[in-house]
């Protein structure tokens, strides 16, 4: 694997790391919405990664049979991070009594969104630490490739 290689794999886990803290922005910024355009309360989302194949930043090819053969198979376990899927969380929502609500049914209680403040912020940190240790990567592979090229000096 090259420096650049793994430029790009750190850039895409931040890339998905992205998504994840734009959609925990989303669910916090909503937690109290009790009416949406589809109607009922706001429905928490979540997102799910898999692996992907990256494509290939160069292609040498004047090298042996075996170190060619290592390489491609090398290649071909290098992974990225893509987002697979978004999904609307199922659970139904909270049940709050408060009968001063306009949104109260007929019971004086409210249907607010099932989403716990507290488990958004924890995810939030852990998507925030993981986009920063991408950038971490990033940044040790550029520091990588300018010593590489004082070398020679």
């Amino acid at each position: 694997m090259d420096l650049f290689q793994a430029m790009q794999i750190s850039a895409s886990g931040r890339q998905a790391q992205r998504v994840r803290m734009n959609l925990l922005s989303t669910n916090l910024a909503n937690v109290n919405s009790t009416k949406t355009p589809e109607g009922g309360p706001f429905r928490r989302k979540d997102v799910f990664f898999q692996a992907s194949a990256l494509e290939k930043v160069t292609g040498r090819r004047d090298q042996t049979i075996f170190r060619a053969s290592f390489e491609d198979e090398l290649e071909r376990q290098i992974q990225g991070v893509e987002v697979s899927r978004i999904v609307q969380d199922r659970r139904p929502p909270r049940m709050v009594y408060d009968p001063a609500h306009p949104e109260a049914n007929e019971d004086g209680y409210v249907a607010l969104p099932n989403i716990n403040s507290i488990s958004e912020m924890v995810s939030m940190i852990n998507a925030t630490r993981s986009y920063e240790a991408g950038v971490t990567a990033i940044n040790a592979a550029k520091d990588m490739i300018n010593k590489a090229l004082t070398i020679g000096r």
